[in-house]
């Protein structure tokens, strides 16, 4: 009896340690131009109204992307578990024509995924469980790009702005990824699909109007509105933005206020396919730099 007693306290405390005790998550969705946008709501269980984080994924990825196979979790998903367990809670979205948002990815649009995560701000301003007076954005590579237009447009005031390999001179880059070709053929009346062959191997369709929004928006630009603290993390070993650091420092240095500038060496999916150690060491970064500023 004893031993089956001591057996069912175990095991309540091991629930209780473990990383699902810490957070409950729920799929939640609002609507932009008529379409849903569906995102994962992680909050933690023992916080109340904690601050709360939207994290922006990159091109052609989702909310849970990139895989982690040594440990069967997305980035954003080990993300948003973490952060939990330190008493902060986190919006991570799909764009419309990602994931489970509605939409086809050809008729994706870099204004459209402002206009998400300006939504997506939105949302969470209106939880009541949540505090939105303590609100911070997160966005990686595209996303950071995307990041940068939306803490420079959104009304609701930001307490930090991190972001992670952001793309920084977007014509460079997304001509890089997309190349030359398909960025040219947008501007000689292609009215279908525009494919191109990724630099990593996957194929991916667009139509004209992504490739024309590329020219619209400059996070560069977009920066220099941008007055809240900001934390921009890059990696020496990155060879889909680049040249680093030079490529995240331009944003510090159109930006005034509180900053920071990490240069590790790390790649753009800051080292998973190894293992770990380096995306654990960002996640653990960047919440001590958001707690510094979410007041």
């Amino acid at each position: 009896m004893h031993s089956a007693n001591t057996a069912i306290v175990t095991c309540a405390l091991l629930l209780a340690l473990s990383p699902l005790a810490f957070a409950s998550e729920s799929v939640v969705s609002f609507r932009v131009d008529g379409q849903q946008v569906v995102g994962t709501l992680n909050v933690p269980k023992a916080a109340t109204k904690p601050p709360v984080v939207l994290l922006l994924h990159g091109f052609t990825e989702t909310r849970d992307a990139f895989p982690i196979r040594s440990v069967n979790e997305g980035v954003y998903a080990r993300t948003a578990r973490l952060w939990a367990e330190r008493g902060i809670a986190s919006l991570r979205i799909d764009f419309r024509g990602s994931g489970d948002s509605d939409g086809d990815f050809a008729d994706t649009t870099v204004n459209g995924q402002v206009r998400d995560g300006l939504a997506a701000l939105d949302y969470l301003q209106a939880l009541n469980n949540l505090d939105f007076q303590r609100m911070a954005l997160v966005g990686w590579s595209l996303g950071g790009a995307v990041g940068a237009a939306v803490a420079a447009r959104t009304p609701h005031e930001l307490d930090a702005v991190v972001l992670w390999a952001p793309v920084t001179d977007m014509v460079g880059t997304m001509t890089f990824i997309l190349s030359e070709d398909a960025m040219e053929e947008c501007f000689d009346g292609a009215a279908g699909l525009i494919e191109s062959k990724l630099p990593w191997g996957a194929t991916t369709q667009l139509k004209a109007p992504f490739f024309r929004g590329v020219h619209a928006i400059n996070p560069v630009t977009e920066i220099k509105s941008v007055n809240h603290p900001l934390l921009v993390a890059v990696g020496t070993n990155d060879a889909v933005v680049f040249p680093q650091p030079a490529a995240g420092q331009v944003l510090l240095d159109h930006h005034e206020g509180i900053e920071k500038l990490i240069v590790w060496p790390m790649d753009h999916v800051f080292n998973v396919l190894e293992n770990t150690t380096t995306v654990d060491r960002l996640i653990s970064t960047t919440a001590d730099f958001m707690i510094r500023h979410l007041h």
